[in-house]
């Protein structure tokens, strides 16, 4: 399985901000979406992934900034990224190995999609439980 699959499913929909936007508007969107993390696009490239531990580093520093102070600041410069053809187990050991929770998916430069590590999890849950089913129904037509 690859991300391409789980893309197809989910949709390729990724919520983006600009280096410039503040702090307290790109968590505004966070919390609107209900999500954790936003891309960071310079044109259609992805130069930065703003997430909430982003939020946390700040708040920890700064607590009275959040409006004062913009994404470009805080954000993780040069994300990790993850082609669309690239398979699950790879991906899961990157988001491990580096502590991330969320993965940009990139064609070229371009953005194309978003996937997270509750995406991968759900992606083999599914295919265990298929796999259980397929071996329960062979065991059962032995007996």
């Amino acid at each position: 399985m690859n991300v391409d699959a789980i893309l197809g499913r989910k949709g390729r929909n990724v919520v983006t901000v600009t280096e410039s936007a503040t702090v307290l508007d790109a968590v505004r969107l966070l919390v609107e979406r209900n999500i954790g993390s936003l891309v960071v696009l310079d044109g259609e490239r992805p130069i930065g992934i703003f997430t909430e531990r982003d939020i946390l580093r700040l708040t920890a520093t700064r607590p009275r900034e959040l409006d004062a102070t913009r994404v470009g600041e805080v954000m993780t410069k040069d994300p990790i990224t993850v082609q669309a053809d690239a398979d699950l187990r790879h991906v899961m050991d990157l988001m491990t190995e580096n502590k991330v929770r969320h993965l940009p998916v990139v064609d070229g430069e371009g953005l194309t999609g978003m996937i997270s590590i509750g995406d991968v999890v759900n992606a083999f849950r599914a295919s265990a439980e298929e796999e259980n089913s397929h071996l329960r129904q062979y065991i059962q037509g032995m007996g």
